[in-house]
């Protein structure tokens, strides 16, 4: 797979290279390169929850970048010789081929991470990040062209090297500064449907979705490149500002609001689903309690650290890792996502596997406060060991305190 992906993306350099010069295509890739690591923050920032591993990320940044690029330039470029054999116009291809072939091959990788790694995708918010991570590498590599090719090679054919470099600029203020989240949400119209198939256990469901999610980024991309052809041939520009303001920018702001609603939907699934564990004893109230919020989180973790240094830290990482993974399984044991016997049975090693994993980090750091007097929960009550030594039995508050995780019983163990 790196193999094929390094062939990919060299082919396209070569091909870039021969076509606006070796000069051109390295100022090029300096822009393009800068706004990725803050796209690449802002989806890693998304899945803090439960941050998916780093090989998956990677693959869909470098599947964007290097095959998904390759193979749409390609279909590009035949489509645009196939109009102008027929003698039509080659901007058709901007509008019609361009988003059918550059959203199809950067959902593809996504696609095929959700088909063999399923459980890789455990809901909207993964499939966002999976298809945006994508769409900011093929960006990066288009953006390439357009700031190196028709940026600084157009310019400094012009102008010399200072027209050259404010061509650059221009074209990085319009096409990054301004929209550069336009590839980012077309792709993640796809992701928001593979991640609704993710959770659901209906096989309509998980078919109709990821097409529903791929037909509209290319509505999308289409409109959006039919809006810039329109201002371009027309000189009004008042087109694609209209676009922009109207159409576009509306419906950015509300894919943001959107991730950010659902950034704490794991958190709010915690605290649906694992009181079923705290009654069977796995778990604490305030253990789940810990779990709803980012800022609770980062609360657990810095008492952890306070008691158990570094490792507590990591180990209350690790805790709250498998919770969020553990009410996610169960989540889609409810949904009936594991109906056959071979998927029910690997689902339920799975949630033994979790719930052992649990107990192991919860000892790096349980039992060592100083100033918290040892406890332990049964599954329905506390049991407080006071200082004069007697254990004393107490009904769990009706709002939990937090962050300070207990002992559990050993017979719930």
């Amino acid at each position: 797979m790196v193999v094929g992906f390094a062939v990919c993306g060299i082919g396209v350099l070569v091909y870039l290279g021969l076509n606006i010069g070796i000069t051109a295509l390295l100022v090029g890739v300096v822009a393009a390169i800068i706004p990725v690591p803050v796209l690449v923050f802002c989806f890693m920032w998304l899945d803090r929850y439960e941050p998916e591993p780093i090989k998956y990320l990677a693959a869909c940044l470098a599947w964007g970048a290097c095959v998904a690029t390759a193979i749409a330039l390609l279909l590009n470029e035949g489509a645009a010789a196939l109009a102008k054999h027929e003698h039509l116009p080659t901007s058709l291809v901007a509008v019609l081929t361009a988003p059918v072939a550059e959203e199809t091959m950067k959902a593809l990788g996504p696609l095929l991470l959700f088909l063999l790694r399923p459980k890789a995708f455990s809901g909207v918010v993964d499939g966002i990040v999976y298809c945006g991570l994508s769409a900011t590498g093929f960006a990066m590599v288009e953006n390439i062209l357009y700031l190196g090719g028709y940026g600084y090679a157009a310019g400094a054919d012009r102008a010399g090297v200072a027209g050259g470099v404010a061509n650059v600029i221009g074209i990085f203020v319009v096409r990054i500064a301004l929209s550069g989240f336009a590839h980012p949400l077309f792709t993640a119209m796809t992701g928001i449907g593979l991640g609704v198939a993710a959770r659901s256990a209906d096989k309509r469901v998980r078919v109709l979705a990821p097409i529903a999610g791929w037909l509209t980024a290319m509505i999308l991309h289409g409109s959006w490149n039919l809006m810039a052809l329109l201002a371009n041939q027309t000189k009004q520009m008042l087109i694609l500002l209209y676009g922009y303001f109207s159409v576009m920018m509306p419906i950015f702001f509300g894919m943001v609001a959107f991730a950010l609603w659902l950034r704490s939907w794991e958190g709010r699934l915690t605290q649906r689903i694992l009181p079923e564990y705290v009654r069977a004893g796995w778990l604490s109230p305030p253990e789940v309690a810990a779990l709803a919020t980012m800022g609770r989180r980062q609360s657990a973790r810095t008492w952890a650290r306070r008691v158990a240094g570094d490792a507590g830290a990591e180990a209350m990482r690790g805790f709250q890792y498998a919770a969020t993974r553990l009410a996610l399984l169960r989540d889609g044991l409810r949904r009936g996502l594991h109906l056959s016997s071979d998927d029910l049975a690997e689902a339920l090693a799975e949630e033994r596997s979790l719930l052992e994993g649990i107990t192991a980090y919860r000892a790096a750091f349980t039992g060592r406060d100083p100033v918290a007097p040892p406890a332990h929960w049964d599954g329905q009550r506390y049991h407080v060991r006071f200082p004069d030594g007697s254990v004393r039995t107490l009904d769990p508050p009706a709002q939990p305190v937090v962050p300070v995780p207990v002992m559990l019983l050993p017979t719930y163990r």
